[in-house]
């Protein structure tokens, strides 16, 4: 317990909602402080909470299941609504609070409101203390050799693998001492983040859960079962060789470092090629970050603005089909139905996908950005934007435009026998394998056989691959003036 003069401190949480591996929770426990923690609910428009509506259901299970966590360390997590400033500057003064502690954040309007913030704080006689830990580096610390900041990737990885191991992640506090006097909290059910009419949310509760302890069990699931044979089997959606750590890493619930970590001293039954090709994807979320901290509109702007001038088709009616899952390509609408109906979807099929988008449809890469960013529970502001760039060739260190995937070649690729399509496109299920990504070419006798009418149960090709991709290619020739 600590001493009856210690001070109070508030322990303010953003995505970083967890015990362990938390710098600024375990520096405040350690020093003696009275802890208050803190979640506050900030204005849309900071760009602060919750990305999209799938998101905010995530985040509804996540503050309860951190509030448990700091109910069993004798505490509580109070919830307040409003501009972080208004907020702060009222607890201080209802709990005559002498110090303010936080984790860092990455993204534009979250480096602004903190910058200001801490500055008023302080003025204000406010101890302030940030302390690092939502990402494996820190943007303004890993710089290029000649003192600038990454666009390529490569270098990138090998810039942060060769700088060294990650700190040993941080347990958690065994308790955490009360201040004097508790203040009023908010009622998260106020808050409305879940869904009712309609709860279009009821696939996600089988799928996840939300909170330290899921991420933890995710994790250990993924390297006790997962990990063996990431780097060749990763890209099978059909498989269970993928973490689904991202949206636990989306909101803080696991830290970067920790995952790092999970996949040292394995022992030789696991390939290094996996745990190193999983290091790597883990990377391409800090890469996402470095990105984003030195081109703050890399969700709204083409990082490469020769893309200003491409000619994007105004066609709601095919985005709609896309967004529903019903383009008649079959690994397309399976993505699509998984991303509705589980607030996820495979990496590889984001890729076939946005792909599709982009590229047979030639709708604006910005489009994809913004259904994903309200559809995906892992929706993050930087892996987001510059995965979608990635794809457009727009981006930094993008994929050529001109590598336009083919939806029914890569479907047979990496779900050679429709596992994954038969999950998520079920009026196909008994497509034999051969015509289950091209159902468009199967025999009359074939379709009947597996009680499909094209049309009807399931979606004619609402765009032609082939003469999609010359066209593609012919808008992509005319931009670079050839």
């Amino acid at each position: 317990m600590p001493h009856t003069s210690a001070k109070t401190l508030i322990l303010w949480f953003r995505k970083d909602l967890r015990l362990s591996d938390h710098a600024a929770l375990a520096t405040a426990a350690d020093e003696g402080f009275r802890v208050l923690p803190l979640y506050i609910r900030e204005p849309e428009e900071a760009g602060t909470g919750p990305l999209g509506a799938a998101q905010g259901w995530w985040l509804h299970h996540s503050l309860t299941a951190l509030g448990q966590a700091i109910d069993a360390l004798g505490s509580r997590l109070i919830l307040r609504s409003g501009p972080a400033e208004r907020v702060l500057t009222d607890l201080i003064s209802e709990t005559d609070a002498s110090a303010v502690f936080w984790n860092r954040r990455y993204d534009p309007p979250g480096i602004a409101i903190d910058k200001a913030l801490k500055a008023k704080l302080i003025d204000n006689g406010i101890e302030v203390r940030t302390f690092a830990g939502q990402i494996l580096h820190e943007p303004t610390k890993l710089k290029t050799g000649a003192g600038g900041h990454f666009r390529v990737y490569t270098p990138f990885w090998k810039a942060l693998d060769g700088s060294g191991e990650p700190a040993e992640p941080i347990p958690s506090p065994k308790s955490l001492p009360a201040p004097e006097h508790w203040p009023t909290s908010d009622s998260l059910e106020d808050w409305s983040l879940l869904p009712t009419k309609p709860n279009w949310a009821k696939g996600f509760e089988s799928e996840w859960q939300p909170g330290e302890a899921g991420a933890q069990e995710r994790l250990a699931d993924f390297v006790e079962t997962g990990l063996k044979g990431y780097r060749t089997r990763r890209d099978f959606p059909g498989e269970a060789h993928v973490s689904m750590l991202s949206p636990h890493l989306a909101l803080g619930e696991i830290s970067p470092a920790s995952v790092w970590h999970a996949t040292r001293g394995l022992g030789d039954d696991y390939s290094s090629e996996d745990y190193i090709h999983f290091r790597k994807e883990v990377v391409w979320r800090d890469f996402s970050y470095h990105l984003l901290f030195h081109f703050p509109d890399l969700a709204v702007k083409n990082w490469n603005d020769k893309f200003d001038a491409f000619p994007w088709r105004d066609a709601p009616e095919l985005l709609e089909k896309w967004q529903k899952g019903q383009t008649g390509y079959p690994i397309v609408d399976a993505g699509m139905r998984q991303l509705w109906q589980t607030g996820f979807m495979h990496n590889r099929v984001r890729m076939i996908t946005a792909s599709f988008l982009i590229k047979d449809l030639l709708i604006d890469w910005r489009e994809g950005e913004r259904w994903f960013r309200d559809t995906l529970v892992d929706a993050d502001p930087a892996s987001n934007a510059a995965s979608w760039q990635w794809v457009a060739g727009s981006g930094a260190d993008a994929a050529p435009f001109f590598r336009i995937f083919n939806p029914i070649t890569q479907g047979e690729k990496f779900d050679p026998e429709g596992t994954y399509v038969r999950r998520f496109v079920p009026e196909l299920k008994a497509m034999p394998d051969k015509f289950i990504h091209k159902p468009s070419e199967a025999p009359l006798t074939v379709l009947r056989d597996a009680g499909v009418s094209l049309g009807k149960t399931y979606p004619k090709p609402i765009v032609d691959h082939g003469k999609a991709r010359d066209t593609a290619m012919a808008a992509f020739q005319g931009l670079r003036g050839e």
